[in-house]
């Protein structure tokens, strides 16, 4: 599991888990980060996917049956223990959904809370009509990834880190941009659901989400742009909301 997962701080004795999934071409330092914020009931586990950080040097997966079979694979036995929920923000929104789902399938598992960020459901037409930036080539990329924000402006000039990052980037884009779920004809999913947002960012179709979820829906605004997660006052709230469900997590779980 230490491949796949990067848990900075364990914490045996905790309510819950919390699976944190990265955005597109992001690594796990981030997430894994929080398992020093959070406080003492609960563990962060963050995935690592290939193609970064200790896994440079393997191959980027190029469907999303690819990395949620690793990820499920990896995970499975903790998820056993305890309650569990996932987050992601964008990309990882996508990933956490098609994990989610998966084990809910397979395996009668499903997280007592989605917390998703900066996506569209994935069936909306919003997302389907949306371009593929992996598609983009040159300044057009290098554009429309100094809009989205999130990435300093010294880097985006710098073409040594811009060949390390940006295969990433783009590996994942086509994963998400290829992945395809069906308008549900009933909830796939039991558990609570929480869409953030940033007010400055792209609008995303938030209220598509609620057809996948059958349990309590809720959608937050933050200020900012598409990486408004990275703004420390904005982690702050998300970490005080997750905490405040999660530490309720383990009444409903039994």
């Amino acid at each position: 599991m230490d491949k796949v997962i990067n848990c900075f701080t364990k914490k045996p004795d905790a309510v819950a888990r919390l699976v944190c999934f990265p955005w597109a071409g992001g690594g796990s330092i981030h997430y894994a980060r929080w398992g020093r914020v959070f406080n003492d009931s609960i563990e962060v586990y963050s995935v690592r996917l290939p193609g970064r950080e200790t896994r440079a040097k393997e191959k980027f997966f190029q469907n999303m049956h690819q990395i949620v079979d690793e990820i499920v694979e990896a995970l499975l036995p903790a998820l056993k223990e305890k309650p569990f929920a996932f987050f992601g923000h964008s990309f990882g929104a996508m990933t956490s959904f098609a994990v989610a789902d998966s084990l809910k399938r397979l395996h009668g598992l499903e997280p007592v809370h989605l917390f998703l960020s900066g996506a569209s459901a994935p069936y909306s037409e919003m997302r389907i009509g949306a371009p593929k930036r992996s598609e983009l080539t040159g300044e057009e990329f290098l554009q429309w990834l100094s809009s989205i924000g999130g990435t300093p402006p010294e880097l985006l000039a710098n073409p040594e880190v811009l060949e390390l990052f940006l295969p990433a980037l783009k590996a994942d884009l086509h994963v998400v941009e290829n992945y395809r779920c069906d308008r549900p004809t009933r909830p796939l999913l039991s558990c609570a659901v929480t869409c953030f947002d940033g007010k400055q960012d792209v609008p995303h179709d938030l209220q598509a989400w609620k057809e996948m979820c059958s349990g309590d829906f809720t959608v937050r605004m933050l200020d900012g742009d598409h990486f408004y997660l990275k703004d420390s006052a904005n982690e702050e709230v998300l970490i005080d909301f997750i905490t405040k469900h999660l530490e309720t997590s383990e009444m409903d779980y039994l």
